[in-house]
């Protein structure tokens, strides 16, 4: 019986860290601390350093991952109808019945309502703001609004991992300036040629379910000619952030790694196929990370020319 009781248990909890998303938390969380970091820079007494109190980048990160886990469960919760018809999630929580969709729902209101209460009290109201915005994006915008009525629903959805990026900028600095902003603006930009490699690669699958994709609309052909020219603006846009203040590790990390994702993405107007764009997807997927990791790093190890 114990066992039995046991293999319940664990069975429940991998399904809720599965409707957590934990690598996107994860992203979130380091685009967030990141964020937080190269802040440092730029708060009411700059100065070279990572200026600021551990205790609040943990929180920072403990509040990040609440919302990123709460938005996530309700993202599954809503999606749980074409989830069980597409082959790539049908092994998901909810369609597999490992988990009851009320129980995803409940769990998932009670995380992003956690996250937007403790982070106003315990850090600041910017941040609780952001945080509760790239709740709304991702949820009401992204998941209920557009993803299943308009092909901008990844380009403007993808304001939601924006506002991670500016609630750790606004952890430290008390509140969001125009390099904050800007700096987020790098997740927005970074999303949609990002996620279109994948939905060329699931396209027949979106199309089944009618979600209006820009490939299932335009086809692979066309959509990787929108890929490269998304990251054609996402290279120059992120170097002229050295114009705002960043420095040259920051600077130098953007252009190779904008770079490498350029050369990869018309490679991919070459051969757009299912399986060269799965490439495009995973071989992209580091940058949002190695930027933000340079941005952190930029405000410890400060140089311009």
């Amino acid at each position: 019986m114990l066992q039995c009781h046991l293999r319940y248990l664990a069975v429940s909890l991998r399904a809720y860290v599965e409707v957590s998303k934990p690598r996107i938390v994860l992203v979130l969380v380091i685009t967030a601390v990141a964020s937080a970091l190269a802040a440092s820079r730029f708060d009411a007494s700059p100065q070279v350093g990572w200026d600021i109190a551990a205790k609040d980048l943990v929180l920072l990160a403990l509040f990040g991952a609440i919302a990123s886990m709460g938005a996530s469960a309700l993202n599954h919760y809503y999606d749980r109808d074409i989830d069980g018809t597409m082959e790539r999630t049908s092994r998901r929580p909810i369609p597999a019945h490992k988990i009851a969709a009320k129980t995803v729902m409940i769990y998932g209101l009670f995380m992003c309502i956690l996250s937007v209460g403790m982070s106003w009290f315990l850090l600041n109201p910017y941040v609780a703001a952001m945080i509760f915005i790239g709740i709304v994006f991702y949820v009401v915008v992204y998941t209920i609004w557009l993803k299943r009525s308009n092909v901008l629903n990844i380009v403007i959805g993808g304001f939601a991992g924006s506002a991670a990026s500016m609630a750790g900028w606004a952890s430290t600095t008390g509140s969001i300036d125009a390099t904050g902003f800007l700096v987020g603006w790098l997740v927005f930009m970074w999303t949609p040629p990002h996620f279109w490699c994948l939905a060329m690669r699931s396209r027949d699958e979106y199309a089944s379910v009618r979600i209006p994709m820009l490939p299932v609309l335009i086809g692979n052909e066309k959509t990787a000619g929108y890929i490269f020219l998304n990251t054609a603006i996402l290279l120059p846009y992120s170097l002229a952030l050295y114009f705002f203040g960043l420095g040259l590790v920051y600077t130098i990390t953007a252009g190779v790694a904008g770079s490498a994702m350029l050369i990869y993405h018309y490679m991919l107007i070459k051969c757009p196929t299912p399986a060269f764009a799965w490439k495009a997807y995973k071989v992209t997927a580091p940058y949002l990370v190695i930027i933000f990791i340079a941005l952190a790093l930029d405000a410890l190890f400060y140089y311009r020319l």
